[in-house]
Parts: structure tokens; C-alpha cells; sequence
């Protein structure tokens, strides 16, 4: 079967030709311009000497040339690869060396090292986006040029099983790995899961999460694209800037991570007029329930719900999809063509119940169809049809999901299983924390022991007694942690998530 993931620009644009697609500072582009910039984009790549099915990496933060960019690249049949503008060069030279990227389009503040991944990779050419009028550096040339050419008008007619988009995975367990996300497999999802909560054109969406992230790519900008709404785009997350947009562009839809959240909770929301705001998305992370309830007190008539989704499994498997269905902790039920399970460790079945903690599996038409050279990796990740997420977790007689932490996130103390999320839940509950993470370490007598990481509210000045002491009344004895460590912040990645394994180290 042909399709084309474009095609859904080219409707909407059809459709709303002069509506805005996307608002970035104080300039717009509508739907027509950013169709036309996108086909004569196609055109040069073609003029180019690349052919349908190369890879072409794109290392942008969240700009109009990334729009620009991914849709020409899938007019032309290509297959983009995002990468994170903060890489340095010898990751960025193992992401285009392991893609087979034949191009890479980077941003000015990004392309030393840009340039110099591209080198190493075997002088992979290299197009640079520039906000002033600056000459691109040498070894680059302009992105400008690639907006020369002479849009026909069309969209290649890939088959809807090609690969659209190769997205790395964050590389916590080892080396990132490509999962290929296909035309089809990403239509699916952002027609699904923006049916879930109405996405329409009157909606305007506060796009923070960056593009180069699944969460960003496919649950922001292609819902948008899809149903014809418009982006506020900003390249990075700073709580008041954020602030300053929705109200400024009377927002409609926000998505963000938990850290987020907990940020826009630290500024003055109650001056602020966020009235437009019908639905705040979380996933990436679990959304701590005493976050939910500061924050949907402090904005009236605001709901947050919770979604759960995977680079593997282009973003969306559960979601919430209303304030009168949802559950604060669960992520949701299953999205309509995707079956969820939890697993025992031979792959059996488990009846619901909290006390049936498994292993998180999924099948569907958002499954990746594997990681991109890498045969035993997908042998080992999709069994018998299931995609292993290696989250734990549990449904309940209802059918929500229930996610407990990550497999390799599990505390093994004493023989005990200690989820470290439940103890997190405690900490948030403390009036002086506001961010929290568990790890587990090992231990000669125990195997592992319990040891948290807070950030504390400003003023705050409770110490690591104190707060073990607020745990221990809380939890059991083999739960709580035995060593708590306060830090001016939690180390976080670029899309807010807190990095454990910065912690661990």
C-alpha cells in the first residue's frame, strides 16, 4: 500500500492554506508556506544526488526549518534521522555513521560540533541553519541553499511499511539504538491519540518538547499537522518563557514531562491568564499525584492526564482520556489497536491486581518494525509479536495501567523488591521537596540499598534526617531510604527527564 506521512501536511494545508502552522518569536509561517518551503526542499535533496530511502539526520532544536526539514525529506521518500543538538562530536559522528546518513542539517550553535562529527564520519555534507545573517562557517554550507529548489508538487509514493523516521533511543542500557518508525505506524498514532482528546484546528500547542524526541515529534507536531492546528514553538523549556507563551498565544494544549510541571508550579500561576488551557499531557516520566494535585489547584479547570508510550512504540500505548475517566498514578487504558499486557518472567499472563507486577508488553499497529541493523537486538525486544519495554508494571480490574518503575530501575534490597517511584511519591509529599529520585546501590550485605536524591523548594532548609524520618513513617522498614542526598537540582536530559544513571554514578 502507497503512503506518504507528507500527505498529511499537504491536506491541511490544503484545507487551511493561510491558517498559521507555526508561531516562532514574533514570526509565523502558515500551512501553505511551510508546504511549498518543505517541496522545494525535496526538490534540492533530489537535485542532490540522494534517492528515496536515505537517511538525512537533522540536528535542530525546535525551530520552523525542523517542520521545513521533516516533511521535505519525506516528500523526497527519505528517512530522517533527529538527533539532539547537544550531542558532542563523537556521538554525533556515531549517529550518522550507524544511520548510513548521506546529509546533516545542524543549527548554528551545534555545527562545531556538527562539523566535526561529519568529518569523522567520512565528510557527511553538511547545511547549517543560521537565525542572523551570518556566512555558514567552512566545511558547511547554507541551509538557505537548500530552499532553492523548484517545488513540482510532489510527494513520493513510499509504501506505508517504509521506514519515515529512524529515531535513536537515549542509550541508557548501552549504545543508542535506531528504531524505525514507519509512514504508517506514526499516522496511526497521531490520528488515535489526538481523537482521544479532540485535537481540532481551533487548538494552538505549546510545543517545548523537542522535535529529535518521540514525545515531541509524534504526540506534538504530527498530532497538530494532522488536524490542522497551529505550533507555538520553543527551542528550549525556561518555566517563565513557557508561561509567557501560553498566554500570549492563549494556548489550548500543553505537553510536557513531570519536571516540567514541577517547575511551572515554582512561578506565580495565579496572576497568569491561562483560561484557553483545556488539556495539560503528561508522559515521558510518572507524574507524581501530589504535582497533579498542586498544579490542577493552582489552575482552575485544568486536568492533567497521563499517557504512556515508547521510542519504539512512536510515542502513545495508554492514555487517560478525560478528567471524568481518568486515574491519578495510572497512565491509562490501551489506545484503540494496541493490545497491553503484564508479563511474568516466562511471558505468561497476569490477572490484574496490585500485587501482579510484571513486565509491560505491547502489540499494535505502533510497534517499531525494529532497530535498524541490529537483528539480534529486535530478536530479543519483540517476542512472538510482543514488543518487552522492560517497564514494570500492572492493570487493574478496570483496565488502566499502572506503571511501577523501569525493569533496570527496580531496588533489590535484602530480597526485597523496592519500586522506586513509590518511595519518590513519598518524598513529593513533603511541603519542602520539589524534585525526587530513587536509586538503588549496591550493597556487600544486602545486594542493594535504598538511596534518594532531592532538589528542595527556595528557602527550604530541611536536612537528609529529616526527610528519612518523614519516609521511615511512611513506608516499610525495607522501603525507605537509608541515605538521602540534597542537591541544588536533579541532572536532567534534554527532554526534562531526570537521569538516574547520573545519580547512580
Amino acid at each position: 500500500m502507497s503512503f506518504n506521512l507528507a500527505t498529511m501536511l499537504r491536506e491541511s494545508a490544503t484545507a487551511r492554506p493561510d491558517k498559521p502552522l507555526v508561531h516562532a518569536g514574533d514570526t509565523a509561517f502558515t500551512y501553505a508556506e511551510v508546504d511549498a518551503l518543505s517541496g522545494r526542499l525535496a526538490a534540492s535533496l533530489r537535485t542532490r544526488g540522494l534517492e528515496p530511502g536515505d537517511k538525512v539526520a537533522v540536528q535542530l532544536p525546535n525551530l520552523p526549518q525542523f517542520l521545513i526539514s521533516y516533511f521535505g525529506i519525506l516528500k523526497a521518500g527519505m528517512t530522517m534521522v533527529p538527533l539532539n543538538p547537544l550531542l558532542a562530536s563523537p556521538e554525533v559522528a556515531y549517529h550518522l555513521e550507524d544511520s548510513d546518513a548521506r546529509m546533516l542539517v545542524t543549527f548554528e550553535s551545534s555545527v562545531g560540533a556538527g562539523l566535526a562529527g561529519a568529518r569523522a564520519a567520512g565528510g557527511v555534507p553538511t547545511y547549517v541553519v543560521s537565525v542572523g545573517e551570518g556566512a555558514a562557517p567552512e566545511g558547511a554550507r547554507s541551509f538557505d541553499e537548500l530552499l532553492a529548489g523548484e517545488d513540482d508538487g510532489d510527494v513520493y509514493a513510499t509504501s506505508a511499511d517504509d521506514t519515515a523516521v529512524l529515531l535513536y533511543t537515549s542509550g541508557t542500557t548501552g549504545r543508542p539504538k535506531g528504531a524505525e518508525l514507519t509512514h504508517f505506524q506514526l499516522y496511526m498514532n497521531c490520528t488515535v491519540s489526538g481523537e482521544l482528546f479532540q485535537v481540532s484546528a481551533d487548538d494552538v500547542s505549546l510545543a517545548v518538547l523537542p522535535f529529535f524526541h518521540v514525545f515531541g515529534l509524534s504526540s506534538v507536531l504530527n498530532n497538530v499537522v494532522r488536524f490542522g492546528a497551529s505550533l507555538v514553538l520553543l527551542p528550549r523549556f525556561e518555566a517563565k518563557v513557557a508561561l509567557d507563551a501560553l498566554e500570549r498565544h492563549q494556548c489550548t494544549i500543553f505537553a510536557g514531562v513531570p519536571t516540567m510541571y514541577v517547575a511551572l508550579l515554582q512561578e506565580e500561576l495565579g496572576s497568569r491568564d491561562l483560561s484557553a488551557l483545556r488539556a495539560c499531557i503528561s508522559g515521558g516520566a510518572s507524574m507524581p499525584g501530589e504535582v497533579i494535585r498542586e498544579f490542577e489547584e493552582k489552575v482552575r479547570g485544568v486536568v492533567i492526564l497521563e499517557g504512556y508510550g515508547l521510542s519504539e512504540t512512536a510515542s502513545t500505548t495508554t492514555f487517560n482520556i478525560s478528567a471524568e475517566q481518568r486515574k491519578v498514578h495510572s497512565v491509562g487504558k490501551q489506545i484503540w489497536g494496541v493490545e497491553v499486557r503484564v508479563v511474568d518472567p516466562e511471558g505468561n499472563a497476569l490477572p490484574p491486581g496490585e500485587d501482579n507486577v510484571g513486565e509491560i508488553v505491547v502489540r499494535g499497529h505502533n510497534v517499531m518494525k525494529g532497530y535498524y541493523k541490529r537483528p539480534d537486538d529486535t530478536a530479543k525486544a519483540i517476542r512472538g509479536g510482543w514488543f518487552h519495554t522492560g517497564d514494570l508494571g500492572y492493570q487493574d480490574d478496570a483496565g488502566y495501567f499502572f506503571v511501577v518503575d523501569r525493569l533496570k530501575d527496580l531496588v533489590i534490597r535484602g530480597g526485597y523488591n523496592v519500586y522506586p517511584r513509590e518511595v519518590e511519591e513519598v518524598l513529593y509529599e513533603h511541603a519542602d521537596v520539589v524534585e525526587a529520585a530513587v536509586v538503588g546501590r549496591p550493597d556487600d550485605r544486602l545486594g542493594e540499598e535504598v538511596i534518594a536524591f532531592v532538589a528542595l523548594k527556595p528557602g527550604a532548609t530541611v536536612g537528609p534526617a529529616e526527610l528519612t524520618a518523614h519516609c521511615k513513617e511512611r513506608l516499610a522498614a525495607y522501603k525507605y531510604p537509608r541515605d538521602v542526598r540534597v542537591l541544588e537540582a536533579l541532572p536532567k536530559g534534554a527532554t526534562g527527564k531526570i537521569l538516574k544513571r547520573e545519580l547512580r554514578n
